[in-house]
């Protein structure tokens, strides 16, 4: 039996995409193996939102070509379509496919002698159609990712996916459906919708269907207990949405929105379509439907003539928002991006500076947002062993609480009502009800 390791960098969605070329290796009667062990066949599924990534990419491929010169080594996903000459390029390397076309990744490899160089990238900003990837095994035991959606038109000008991904795809209302209904046959209880700008679903249909005609019918499935939305433009939660999605008791109390600066100026040089004052008046619309919601997002720190007053007003607004939790990021140039070629890049300790004090003041928002459920009974799907806390299983309330409770009390994959004890470092430790 011929062997296949996966090495995955970036999201969720990349994630999603190579477990679903794993099946395509399986149904060919390869063995999945892990990317340190010796393989047949190497595949690579690349990341290029940074520098960084793109890096990490070419050491994992010299790596892995040591570990087996003989060994067919083909790479996918964003670095790929968006520099596949450079990639094709980096020695060790035979096929070379972006971010379409995957599906035909075994054909390929099959196809490919050792000596080969193969470039399988198409022009992406042609591509108009929803690749269909479904995965029929879903390796994780109680919450499914589903890949609902691809591409980005928003262009923000420190940011390469939409060059890498192309033009906004949606993915067939029937074809999630069904996906759906054979994970929670399979035992799931719930499904994440991811993408790469799931916010733009359906604006690229003719027949009228938007992401909240999706969640009415994933809503209806019955054995389906929750429905999480990845990460979501603050735009999508107008009015008409938010009513309608009040009255879908499936979904979790938990969205995160990009914020990316609380400067207006900021968010106008990175082409962002708001303002700090409609994203305020957006989070207090969502409160209003959803008290107890956990309201999560990204800040980038350092973007190009930030000012230390731009800097303070970011701050001072995520301060007022009062999120339940941030993640902060050093602005990084992308080649090939507007901001990168700006002349007024900010200083690296000054990005470091930035970045510590509003990583600081995530914190203690968390912290107080956790501290509020103390003594509250919520629901929590747990699911899987703790490999910090003998003994003890972890899982999630709908609102993202990181929860343990003893395993005398629950199992994985139960979703039962705990009474929430002790908040200690990351968790809040819990006892059956």
């Amino acid at each position: 039996m011929k062997k296949v390791a996966f090495h995955t960098l970036g999201c969720k969605v990349n994630q999603y995409e190579t477990q679903a070329m794993g099946e395509l290796f399986e149904k060919e009667g390869y063995d999945i193996v892990p990317d340190n062990e010796i393989a047949d066949v190497y595949v690579i599924n690349t990341c290029t939102v940074t520098n960084v990534g793109d890096k990490k990419s070419r050491q994992f491929i010299r790596r892995a070509k040591r570990k087996n010169p003989n060994a067919i080594v083909a790479v996918v996903g964003c670095y790929a379509q968006t520099a596949p000459v450079e990639v094709l390029s980096v020695e060790g390397v035979n096929i070379v496919i972006g971010t379409n076309e995957r599906s035909q990744i075994v054909d390929a490899v099959k196809k490919c002698d050792v000596d080969e160089k193969i470039n399988l990238v198409d022009d992406i900003m042609k591509v108009k159609k929803f690749e269909e990837m479904s995965i029929a095994d879903v390796k994780d035991k109680t919450r499914a990712f589903l890949k609902i959606q691809e591409g980005c038109n928003q262009y923000c000008s420190y940011c390469i996916i939409p060059y890498a991904r192309g033009q906004i795809r949606s993915r067939g209302k029937l074809e999630i459906i069904e996906e759906v209904k054979k994970l929670v046959e399979k035992g799931f209880k719930e499904v994440v919708l991811t993408g790469i700008h799931v916010a733009s679903y359906g604006k690229d249909l003719n027949d009228g269907i938007a992401l909240i005609d999706v969640l009415k019918e994933v809503n209806d499935i019955k054995g389906l207990e929750r429905i999480r939305l990845s990460s979501l433009e603050p735009t999508l939660f107008t009015d008409e949405f938010l009513s309608e999605l009040s009255k879908l008791e499936k979904i979790c109390q938990h969205f995160h929105l990009s914020l990316q600066s609380g400067c207006n100026k900021i968010l106008k040089k990175m082409n962002r379509k708001y303002t700090a004052e409609e994203y305020a008046k957006i989070a207090d619309r969502i409160r209003k439907v959803y008290p107890d919601v956990a309201l999560t997002t990204d800040i980038i720190v350092g973007f190009p003539e930030e000012s230390d007053e731009d800097f303070n007003t970011t701050y001072d607004f995520v301060k007022k928002i009062n999120f339940s939790e941030i993640h902060v990021f050093k602005y990084s140039p992308r080649t090939g991006t507007p901001a990168a070629e700006r002349k007024d890049q900010v200083d690296g300790l000054l990005k470091h500076y930035r970045s510590e004090k509003l990583i600081s003041l995530g914190e203690e928002m968390k912290e107080a947002y956790r501290k509020k459920f103390i003594g509250r009974e919520k629901q929590v799907l747990f699911e899987t062993l703790s490999k910090n806390v003998v003994g003890h299983i972890e899982g999630y309330t709908d609102n993202y609480l990181k929860v343990l409770a003893s395993a005398h009390d629950v199992k994985e994959g139960d979703l039962t009502t705990v009474r929430l004890k002790e908040l200690k470092e990351d968790y809040i430790f819990a006892e059956k009800k």
